[in-house]
Protein backbone atom coordinates (compact mmCIF):
# COMPACT_ATOMS: atom_id res chain seq x y z
CA UNK A 1 0.00 0.00 0.00
CA UNK A 2 1.43 3.36 -0.99
CA UNK A 3 1.28 6.28 1.46
CA UNK A 4 -1.19 9.03 0.60
CA UNK A 5 0.23 11.86 -1.46
CA UNK A 6 0.44 15.23 0.28
CA UNK A 7 -2.26 17.72 -0.56
CA UNK A 8 -1.28 20.37 -3.04
CA UNK A 9 -1.53 23.18 -0.50
CA UNK A 10 0.83 21.33 1.86
CA UNK A 11 3.41 21.17 -0.90
CA UNK A 12 2.98 24.90 -1.49
CA UNK A 13 3.26 25.62 2.23
CA UNK A 14 6.45 23.55 2.39
CA UNK A 15 7.86 25.39 -0.64
CA UNK A 16 7.05 28.74 0.99
CA UNK A 17 8.68 27.66 4.24
CA UNK A 18 11.81 26.53 2.38
CA UNK A 19 11.91 29.84 0.50
CA UNK A 20 11.76 31.89 3.71
CA UNK A 21 14.31 29.75 5.53
CA UNK A 22 16.81 29.75 2.67
CA UNK A 23 16.79 33.55 2.71
CA UNK A 24 17.40 33.72 6.46
CA UNK A 25 20.37 31.36 6.81
CA UNK A 26 24.02 31.49 5.78
CA UNK A 27 23.99 27.96 4.31
CA UNK A 28 20.76 27.68 2.29
CA UNK A 29 21.78 24.42 0.63
CA UNK A 30 21.87 22.72 4.04
CA UNK A 31 18.22 23.52 4.85
CA UNK A 32 15.95 20.47 4.81
CA UNK A 33 12.20 20.70 5.39
CA UNK A 34 10.06 17.60 5.83
CA UNK A 35 6.50 17.21 7.00
CA UNK A 36 4.27 14.67 8.71
CA UNK A 37 0.53 14.77 8.24
CA UNK A 38 -2.17 14.04 10.75
CA UNK A 39 -5.92 14.29 10.39
CA UNK A 40 -6.06 17.95 11.39
CA UNK A 41 -2.40 18.85 11.85
CA UNK A 42 0.72 19.10 9.72
CA UNK A 43 4.11 19.09 11.43
CA UNK A 44 6.95 20.69 9.49
CA UNK A 45 10.40 19.59 10.66
CA UNK A 46 13.34 21.86 9.92
CA UNK A 47 16.93 20.70 9.73
CA UNK A 48 19.84 23.06 9.22
CA UNK A 49 23.33 23.81 10.45
CA UNK A 50 23.55 24.59 14.14
CA UNK A 51 25.08 27.96 13.30
CA UNK A 52 21.90 28.89 11.39
CA UNK A 53 19.40 27.93 14.08
CA UNK A 54 19.79 31.26 15.87
CA UNK A 55 18.95 33.16 12.70
CA UNK A 56 15.73 31.20 12.28
CA UNK A 57 14.72 31.53 15.92
CA UNK A 58 15.53 35.26 16.10
CA UNK A 59 15.60 37.51 19.14
CA UNK A 60 13.44 36.04 21.89
CA UNK A 61 11.98 33.63 19.33
CA UNK A 62 10.24 36.37 17.38
CA UNK A 63 11.27 35.17 13.92
CA UNK A 64 10.20 31.59 14.54
CA UNK A 65 6.94 32.78 16.10
CA UNK A 66 6.22 34.91 13.03
CA UNK A 67 6.91 31.95 10.73
CA UNK A 68 4.58 29.76 12.79
CA UNK A 69 1.86 32.41 12.72
CA UNK A 70 1.99 32.76 8.95
CA UNK A 71 1.94 29.00 8.46
CA UNK A 72 -1.01 28.60 10.85
CA UNK A 73 -2.92 31.40 9.11
CA UNK A 74 -2.52 29.62 5.77
CA UNK A 75 -3.47 26.25 7.24
CA UNK A 76 -6.53 27.58 9.06
CA UNK A 77 -8.14 28.35 5.72
CA UNK A 78 -8.28 24.57 5.23
CA UNK A 79 -9.30 23.76 8.80
CA UNK A 80 -5.80 22.54 9.65
CA UNK A 81 -3.20 23.38 12.27
CA UNK A 82 0.54 23.61 11.72
CA UNK A 83 3.50 22.94 13.98
CA UNK A 84 7.00 24.02 13.00
CA UNK A 85 9.79 22.17 14.81
CA UNK A 86 13.55 22.59 14.55
CA UNK A 87 15.45 19.31 14.60
CA UNK A 88 18.80 19.85 16.30
CA UNK A 89 20.87 17.25 14.44
CA UNK A 90 20.64 18.74 10.97
CA UNK A 91 22.93 18.18 7.99
CA UNK A 92 26.36 19.73 8.05
CA UNK A 93 26.55 20.03 11.82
Amino acid sequence: MTPPRPARYEIRMQAFLEFVLRHLVDYPDDVLVTHDEGPKKVVFKLQMRKSDIGKVVGKHGQTLTAIRNVMNAAASRRGQRVAVEIIEDGPGT
